[in-house]
């Protein structure tokens, strides 16, 4: 991963990282531009991972700020190791696993239509590397998940904790 700070297009500063950064303050004060050289990164609005968070790819994102309604720079970044094989995560409607239960094995566009859950509000993933969507049909707000168990979407400092679709991460 590659940060340019200040300016669009690949101008000014800049910070490369083969890592997870979990603050990026002390190194761009302010980030624009951004160049994944390979794999898959989520990148953060604040530091140590949390707020607003986005999933980028390999490619050149010349003006990413405007381009993914970024309201303010990166601040941390998070590498997304490719898993191989199966994948699996149980999500459930309440908090602290409380509720409906149900296991996924595949992408799933809208847990309403179904399973007829009407939030997922905790989960456990218990193989791979998910992205959960705010909104059905893989829209709105993003939350990555890698293995572990999630009693509350609160705690990671998004603004919403409530899913209503999920997405596997698959090797590119």
């Amino acid at each position: 991963l590659k940060l340019t700070s200040q300016n669009q297009n690949f101008q000014g500063r800049s910070y490369e990282t083969s890592s997870d950064c979990s603050d990026m303050t002390s190194y761009l004060s302010r980030c624009q531009s951004c160049r994944v050289e390979s794999g898959c990164v989520m990148v953060y609005e604040r530091p140590n991972f949390m707020g607003n968070q986005y999933f980028m790819r390999r490619g050149e994102y010349a003006d990413y700020m405007s381009m993914m309604g970024m309201r303010d720079c990166i601040r941390s970044c998070r590498m997304i190791p490719m898993h191989r094989g199966q994948f699996r995560m149980k999500i459930y409607e309440r908090e602290n696993f409380g509720g409906q239960m149900h296991e996924l094995m595949e992408d799933c566009g809208n847990i309403q239509d179904r399973y007829r859950m009407s939030d997922c509000q905790s989960c456990q993933v218990l193989d791979g590397h998910w992205l959960l969507y705010e909104q059905p049909q893989y829209r709105g707000s993003m939350v990555y998940l890698r293995p572990g168990e999630y009693r509350s979407f609160r705690d990671l400092g998004v603004s919403s904790n409530r899913f209503m679709s999920m997405r596997r991460i698959m090797d590119m």
